[in-house]
């Protein structure tokens, strides 16, 4: 399965496009982590359990994302986004979508 973030793939002809492929997970934090991170946040530097726990909440997102592509038949997706949004205190969501489309 091609994924990428541009319209086309290089060598590649799109034959049909076959609607938004989409996939989402919702990761929340906690108490220990958030304890440990806050401290790291007052000495500065990277807060590393936070940026491991997007890392894992992206590819959860994208793997969800070819799964309802391949359910549609596709070849590959297009046009692949990535966004985030807070759903409660401590939760977000991650989202990835795009173009599923089956390749000539």
């Amino acid at each position: 399965m091609h994924v990428v973030n541009t319209d086309s793939i290089p060598g590649e002809e799109i034959e049909e496009t076959l609607g938004i492929a989409r996939g989402n997970t919702v990761e929340a934090r906690n108490v220990g982590r958030d304890i440990t991170q806050s401290i790291r946040n007052l000495t500065g530097g990277e807060l590393k359990a936070y940026s491991e726990l997007l890392t894992k909440a992206r590819e959860e997102a994208l793997d969800r994302m070819v799964t309802d592509a391949e359910s549609m038949g596709a070849d590959a997706v297009v046009n692949v986004r990535l966004e985030s949004s807070e759903i409660s205190s401590g939760g977000s969501e991650v989202l990835a979508y795009g173009t599923a489309v089956r390749l000539a």
